[in-house]
C-alpha cells in the first residue's frame, strides 16, 4: 500500500518528535474534531481517533483537555480543514491536508513553497481519480490471532490489513471509519495515529537520486505550521 513519506520513515519521525511544532498540529486536530462532532469522546470516533493519536505521542493530558475546550470556546477560532493538489518532479502528484484559521495565509504558503522548490500547484479535484480517500488506523503490533481478527474487521469494512515489524496497518472506505474504530476499541487494540488519508491508486517507484530532487518540497510542506498531513504517489 502506498503511504504518505513511508520512504523516509526516520526522518519524518525525527522531525515529528520536536514537540514544539507536534503539539499545536496534533491539538488542532483534536479541536477541528471536536467542533465537528461534539465534545464527547465517546460520540465522537474521529475525537477519539485525534485524542488516541496524541496520547501516542506522549502529548500531555492537560493539552489535550485544553484543545477540547477551546472547540467549545465562544472565543474559539474558526478552523477550517483545506486541501491543496499539487505536482513536483519525476511525476511526483502531491495532496496538502492543512488547518488553518487562516486560508488567506495558508495558500500563500503553500504556492510558495511549491514554486520555489520544483513544483506547481493545481486545481483542485485534478488528482480526484489518482487517489482514493481511506481510513486508516496505525496500531500496535497484534500478537494474537490475526485472522480472527481479520474476519471481525470485515464486518466493519475492511479492505485492507498488513502487518510488519513495526506496526498493524489496517484500512478501509472512508465512510466505515466509526465501524472500524468501534471494532478496534472493542479488541483493545493500541492506536498510534488513526484518520483519514489520501493513499494513491497507482503507486509509482523512484530511485535514490529522483527522491533527492522532490526531498526539499516535502520537507518544507511538512513543516508548515498549517499543513497536517502530505501524501504523494510514491510506492
Amino acid at each position: 500500500m502506498g503511504r504518505a513519506f513511508e520512504y523516509r520513515r526516520a526522518s519524518k519521525e525525527a522531525r515529528w518528535d520536536k514537540m514544539s511544532k507536534l503539539f499545536p498540529k496534533l491539538a488542532k486536530a483534536i479541536q477541528v474534531a471536536a467542533k465537528e462532532g461534539g465534545s464527547d469522546p465517546d460520540m465522537n470516533p474521529k475525537l477519539r481517533s485525534a485524542i488516541a493519536t496524541a496520547k501516542a505521542h506522549n502529548m500531555p493530558k492537560d493539552n489535550i483537555d485544553a484543545a477540547i475546550k477551546r472547540a467549545n470556546g465562544k472565543d474559539s477560532a474558526e478552523i477550517k480543514n483545506i486541501h491543496y493538489e499539487g505536482k513536483a518532479a519525476h511525476g511526483v502528484l502531491v495532496i496538502v491536508e492543512c488547518m488553518s484559521d487562516n486560508p488567506t495565509r495558508t495558500v500563500a504558503n503553500v504556492k510558495a513553497i511549491f514554486n520555489k522548490n520544483g513544483g506547481e500547484v493545481l486545481p483542485n479535484g485534478s488528482l480526484s481519480f489518482m487517489f482514493s480517500k481511506k481510513a486508516v488506523f496505525h496500531l500496535e503490533r497484534y500478537n494474537e490471532n490475526l485472522e480472527e481478527l481479520e474476519l471481525d474487521l470485515i464486518d466493519g469494512g475492511l479492505e485492507n490489513l498488513e502487518q510488519n515489524e513495526e506496526e498493524l496497518l489496517i484500512s478501509g472506505d472512508y465512510t466505515a471509519f466509526k465501524e472500524l474504530s468501534d471494532i478496534i476499541e472493542s479488541k483493545g487494540l493500541i492506536i498510534k495515529k488513526a484518520g483519514l488519508e489520501y493513499l494513491p491508486n497507482n503507486p509509482m517507484n523512484l530511485s535514490e537520486e529522483q527522491l533527492v530532487d522532490i526531498e526539499k518540497l516535502l520537507d518544507k510542506l511538512e513543516d508548515d505550521d498549517d499543513v497536517q498531513a502530505v501524501y504523494t504517489n510514491i510506492e
